[in-house]
């Protein structure tokens, strides 16, 4: 029988209100604040973080600012249970959003390798975009692509082997990030893209 993951809670609700305060003040200072802003989250769990961030930039003295999505299909933090390659998929019944003479702030919830990242940001680039920056809840500090977040909310070093799961709500019932601790022999790869 194989042996069940252990989990270990990293944050919670009340901390990650704090850190997501943090990160709007922290986007509110990136510099051209003078072109108007979309924040853009990466379905699923940057979406919702989105929506908050887009909420605490306003108390940060920004005005109204533009939301979108993206969907793109190599996300989570544990690469085997989804896609071998990353896709952006755009919305067929949807017209691709006109960026131009915007900056964008695009919103995920976990940096690792960066695939996810370099997509979006080719993406943004392509429809527009006047400046493109990245936020991310979890920075894991092991890119293999030249990229980087502008706007990091915790930075984890955790064995290569474990995933983090930043639990988001509406997705799961409780804001919070947990580290899934895979057992010894578990060879997969973990790490958002």
């Amino acid at each position: 029988m194989a042996e069940s993951p252990r989990r270990s809670r990293l944050f919670d609700a009340v901390q990650l209100g704090g850190v997501l305060d943090d990160m709007a003040r922290q986007a509110a200072g990136l510099p051209g604040r003078d072109l108007p802003l979309a924040v853009v989250g990466v379905l699923r769990r940057g979406a919702p973080l989105a929506d908050l961030l887009a909420g605490r930039l306003a108390a940060c003295g920004l005005p109204a600012v533009r939301r979108l999505d993206l969907a793109i299909s190599r996300y989570a933090d544990d690469l085997t249970l989804l896609y071998p390659e990353t896709r952006l998929v755009e919305d067929r019944a949807a017209s691709p959003p006109d960026l131009a003479g915007q900056r964008v702030l695009l919103v995920d919830d976990v940096l690792y390798t960066g695939h996810s990242l370099l997509r979006a940001l080719d993406y943004l680039v392509r429809r527009g975009a006047e400046a493109v920056h990245a936020a991310v809840l979890a920075d894991r500090c092991v890119t293999r692509l030249p990229l980087r977040a502008d706007v990091v909310g915790l930075r984890l070093q955790v064995a290569a082997g474990d995933i983090v799961e930043c639990r988001v709500p509406p997705y799961e019932p409780d804001f919070g990030i947990v580290v899934v601790h895979r057992p010894s022999g578990e060879g997969a790869e973990g790490g958002a893209t």
